[in-house]
Parts: structure tokens; sequence; C-alpha cells
């Protein structure tokens, strides 16, 4: 079986819906998302907020309406945004309307807990007056009382049948704009529960696993419960939910996509771990490229390997690579597209290697742009 066989990964087959200019579902692209901490009163935060997330590649950025002081701010916070917002709604339908005219590009809300039949149709028509879509989010920390009570607990089959309560509130007001969300803390759960829905209904699927917890353990759980899903085909969009800074869900959900090939964005490095045959100290010298290498959007694949056992095997599968040259070596091969090119010595390493993933980046923005200069208009 070749390489890029048990790479490929069949989607599900969904409908296509639009947030914004960014379309979700069908054969678009899994886009990431994260959500603003900031009071989103605050314009001017929240904008500046906004502004880190769509440098660290965020397509769509949700934002917090519980007030009319928020939905008020919401139209300069949409005017001063390069990606779509979503407003995220509880509980008061006004909210909702008050978003969808200041500009919202997406509702995050549950039909059926906004009140009577009236309401809901007063929302759905401001969605469809203004363009909006919506996502209906299903969380196991808070399913609705009468699911818990027969159900006797947070468990697939009541997360799955909440969201197709909700899903058919909306289709009964002509209404099929949506995506729809079913996340739980337990990654189980979660991952069941979305399975499930992946079975009962074409609508596109927001990926999360909620309250995931720390930088750290968080982005393991997502990994884990997110990737699964993905691998199985599972997913149009994904936010991990992290007791962190919102820029650093934005870049754990493109590591997510990137290691199993869904999408690239960025210098991609593979490196090793520490061991007594590096010929240089490679966890600083990552460390110290992860952080000047942000900066690079262009998808490109870098090797960082600290000896000659698997640095030239690993180096002839990546864009540029390093290699060392055995315990106690001041210097190590570059190699460029997967050939030795020349030796190089360890301390000029992180600045030179810097300046290589510039140009190539630059190359291939060149030749990308090049490329679409002759393709012919339709």
């Amino acid at each position: 079986m070749s390489v890029r066989a048990y790479r490929d990964i069949s989607r599900r087959k969904s409908r296509k819906i639009r947030v914004g200019k960014v379309e979700v579902g069908g054969d678009a692209p899994i886009t990431v998302q994260s959500m603003t901490n900031t009071i989103t009163a605050d314009v001017r935060g929240t904008i500046a907020q906004i502004r880190g997330l769509e440098d660290a590649g965020a397509d769509i950025v949700r934002v917090s309406c519980p007030d009319e002081d928020a939905t008020k701010a919401l139209s300069a916070i949409v005017k001063g945004s390069r990606v779509p917002i979503v407003a995220d709604i509880h509980f008061h339908y006004k909210r909702a309307i008050e978003a969808a005219k200041a500009g919202a590009a997406c509702l995050r809300i549950n039909p059926g807990n906004i009140g009577s039949a009236q309401r809901v149709k007063d929302v759905v028509q401001a969605a469809k007056d203004h363009g909006c879509s919506m996502r209906i989010g299903v969380n196991a920390g808070s399913l609705e009382k009468e699911l818990l009570e027969r159900y006797g607990e947070p468990c697939p089959e009541a997360m799955v049948e909440s969201a197709l309560n909700h899903a058919r509130i909306l289709e009964d007001n002509d209404f099929r704009e949506f995506k729809i969300s079913v996340k739980a803390s337990d990654i189980f759960l979660a991952v069941a529960a979305y399975n499930g829905l992946a079975e009962a209904c074409d609508y596109p699927l927001h990926l999360g696993i909620t309250e995931a917890g720390g930088l750290m353990s968080g982005t393991v759980k997502s990994a884990i419960g997110i990737g699964s899903l993905l691998w199985a085909g599972i997913g149009d969009t994904i936010r991990v939910s992290l007791s962190a800074e919102p820029v650093e869900e934005i870049r754990a959900g493109f590591d997510i996509l990137k290691s199993l090939g869904l999408r690239h964005r960025g210098v991609n490095i593979i490196s090793c771990p520490s061991c007594a045959r590096q010929g240089y100290n490679v966890i600083e010298t990552v460390g110290l490229l992860e952080g000047r290498l942000k900066h690079i959007s262009t998808p490109m694949t870098l090797s960082i390997i600290g000896c000659v056992v698997n640095g030239p095997g690993e180096a002839r599968e990546t864009d540029l690579g390093f290699t060392g040259g055995g315990a106690g070596g001041s210097a190590g091969m570059i190699y460029l597209n997967g050939k030795p090119a020349y030796k190089l010595e360890n301390t000029k390493l992180v600045d030179h290697v810097v300046e290589l993933c510039e140009k190539k980046a630059a190359e291939i923005e060149a030749a990308t742009a090049k490329a679409m200069a002759l393709e012919p208009a339709e």
C-alpha cells in the first residue's frame, strides 16, 4: 500500500452553508475558529484580540453577546474585523435580532431555549433579512431537563436528540443555513454524540471538546477527540477550547489539521526528542525556531534533527532541514529540497534557518501568484 493510500481521509458528505464570506461544509476546507475573552462592549480591546487571532490564521471568530451593551458594540467590531464574526447568544432572543442587524455573520443559538414560537420566528426572520447563518450548540452540561429526566444522565442519544429537536424548529421555519455542535468535556461522550449526529443528518458539524482544560492537557484531549472524528471524515469546522490565550486555540487547531494532512499553514517542524546522540541542543533550537517562524503562513516542512542516524532520512522528506553531525560536533548539514547542500556551524543555525524559511515562503508565494495569473479567466 502506498503512503498516499493510507493517508486518504474520505470526508462525510454534508451540505454547505456560509458564515459571512467563509464556506463551511461540503467540499470547503475545514475552518479553524476561536472566541474572544474580552468584554465585548470594549470595542478597541475586542478588535485588538480579533486582530491577533486573524494573524494566527483564524477563519472565524466568536464574540459573546450577553447584553445590549455587547450588541451595540457589535457593529463596530464587525467593521473592524477581517474575518466573519459569530455572535454568541444564550436565551435572549432580542440579542439575536440585534446581533443580526449589527452585521454578525452567524448566530450561536439554541432555538428551543429562546421562548415562544413567535420569538423563534422573529429571530429566523432577522437571520434571513441580514444574511446570517446559525449554529445550534448542544452541550452535555446544559441539556434540557426533560431529556435528562428521560435518559437519566448526559448521553450521546440525549445530545443527538436535543440537536435534532433544535434543528427541526429551524426547519419548520424554512431555515436551513445552520451547523450543529454536540460538545462535551468527556472525549468518549463527545465522539459518540458526533458519530450519532453525523449518521442522523447532513448538516455541517462544528467540532469541539468543551472545557478541555489548560494549554497542554486541553490540547491533548482535543487532539484525541477532534482528531479521531476528523480521521473518520467527520467535521467541517473546529474550535479547540482551552484555558489559555485564544490565539493558542488557533495554533492547536491548525496543528491538528496539519497532523492529519487536512490543511496546511505555516512551517511544520519535524524534530527529534532529546537523546545522547544530538550534536547540538535540539530542544532549545526548536523552541527558538517555533517563536521566530510564527509569522510565516506559507505551508512548508522543516526537519531539525540532532544526529545522522535519522536526520538524512527525515531531511529527504522535507523542504528544508538541518542534521547534526554527532555528539560534540560543531557543525551540521543543511538540506534543501531533500538533498544535502552545505555544512553550517551550529551557532549560526537559528538565524540561517529563519532566513531560508523566509526565502522559501517568498518563492512559493511568487510561484503561486504566477500560476494564478496564467489561469484563464472564467
